[in-house]
């Protein structure tokens, strides 16, 4: 049996312990031999490289993309991108969604993995739909959590659910390295009975689970799984590409790798690793293994935004009590899988409840919406108290959120005018207007500076 390989540190490998600071400069001369090395495919965008690329590293996401596929010729590129969500942290309308996908397929990109925080399919339905029109393929996914509402008979029905969606492949996301070796072996199995198109997995190695669940998930059927040149894997990043490699060759699996080009691949990304490491960008924390999250389920980047948001109130000695309050929330919103922009509205509210000194006292705006029925159905019965103090006599929204929301491109065109050169832009803005015009000015001035320096030269 063959299994493939994703090689994740374009993306998630560097967003996990880097919080996705890797420049594009930092990664181009390795491309080439990235595209050589037989993997399966890249994944090198979506999930928080769009924001970081406008936010901290002045490049536009889209032409970083462009650059990717001009050098990586064989190898097909995949992004993570969040359903309805998009890149961002809520539901845009349907004619922003099918922009997006379509400027992306336009751009270089080959393998949208495409999930919802809640797996509430109705909030993936237009991507899919949107990726298939442009002839790419469409991965289904299924956001991993446990609960008492999570059964694996509920996950299989999942899984068919995808498929008869039309989705090309299906990976369960295991955003936290919560599964064990025996939940990812009868997960597989259960989704490979119930399914015929590929399924691959996708974990952390934080809680030190990750190569053995691999090794299980393998045993029962996966097709691929996602994994990091070693100098950019283990702690909450994934498991090393060439120890899978190894250790599944042992056991008689094949694959497609080419163990000199890794060898390659990780030599250069040798003094990278070290540069972040040196300026402090790489904290050895996130390189560790903490088994607390398989109590808290929460991902490695959740757990580094809650440090970061205690510290800068100055109650960094509350850390225990708040991922003590996590399990609370999370129950009281239904058990929702603790993936973007879910965990992030869990983590703040649990910070909030524990520093009021009272449960709800101050509800973020996020968690109303979420009571309210904007980011779809919870998976378990929510709170009805919680629901009752936000909704009042309101009704609660049952219907896909984003039925509700007017089409929102050419509105955001008008508005950001003559400062967009092309819908890209536009998509940009859409997303994250105050990082997208920031990089707008940015763009300007380098571009001013640069023609001034040019005919001052001439004219030397």
């Amino acid at each position: 049996m063959k299994v493939n390989f994703t090689e994740t540190v374009l993306r998630d490998a560097n967003q996990s312990l880097i919080a996705t600071r890797l420049p594009f400069s930092d990664f181009e001369g390795i491309l080439e031999t990235l595209d050589n090395a037989g993997y399966y495919s890249l994944e090198c965008w979506g999930g928080a490289t769009f924001d970081s690329c406008l936010r901290y590293l002045n490049e536009d996401p889209w032409e970083r993309l462009r650059k990717i596929k001009a050098k990586v010729k064989k190898t097909p590129l995949q992004m993570l991108i969040r359903g309805q969500n998009i890149l961002g942290y809520k539901h845009y309308p349907d004619d922003v969604v099918r922009m997006f996908i379509r400027k992306s397929a336009e751009n270089g990109m080959d393998i949208f993995r495409i999930f919802d925080a809640l797996n509430d399919f109705r909030n993936i339905q237009v991507a899919v739909d949107e990726t298939l029109k442009c002839g790419k393929h469409a991965q289904g996914c299924i956001c991993y959590t446990t609960s008492p509402v999570h059964t694996l008979d509920k996950y299989a029905l999942m899984g068919k659910e995808l498929e008869d969606m039309g989705v090309k492949s299906i990976c369960v996301k295991d955003m936290a390295g919560i599964m064990g070796p025996t939940e990812a072996y009868d997960l597989i199995k259960a989704l490979k009975s119930s399914v015929t198109i590929p399924v691959f997995l996708h974990t952390h190695a934080t809680t030190g689970l990750g190569p053995m669940t691999y090794m299980k998930a393998v045993e029962a059927g996966c097709d691929g799984i996602d994994t990091a040149i070693s100098n950019f894997s283990g702690g909450t990043a994934q498991p090393a590409t060439e120890t899978m490699k190894y250790a599944l060759e042992q056991l008689g699996y094949t694959n497609t790798l080419d163990s000199a080009k890794l060898k390659e691949i990780n030599d250069f990304f040798a003094p990278v690793k070290k540069e972040f490491l040196d300026s402090g960008a790489l904290d050895p924390y996130v390189l560790g293994t903490n088994t607390d999250a398989l109590v808290y389920q929460v991902p490695g980047g959740m757990l580094s935004n809650l440090v970061a948001q205690l510290k800068a109130q100055n109650a960094f000695d509350k850390l225990d009590a708040v991922l003590s309050e996590v399990p609370n929330v999370r129950k009281d919103l239904g058990y929702p899988p603790l993936v973007t922009p879910i965990s992030q509205m869990v983590g703040v509210q649990a910070t909030a409840n524990v520093l009021a000194g009272e449960r709800y006292k101050n509800i973020s705006k996020e968690v109303k919406a979420y009571l309210r029925g904007e980011y779809g159905m919870a998976p378990g019965e929510v709170d009805s108290d919680l629901v009752k103090k936000v909704v009042g006599d309101d009704s609660v929204i049952t219907c896909r959120f984003a039925d509700t929301l007017e089409p929102a491109f050419e509105k955001a065109k008008a508005e950001i005018g003559a400062r967009a050169r092309s819908d890209e832009d536009v998509l940009s803005y859409i997303a994250f207007p105050t990082y997208a015009e920031k990089y707008f000015d940015y763009r300007d001035e380098k571009e001013s500076n640069t023609v001034h320096y040019t005919i001052v030269k001439k004219e030397d």
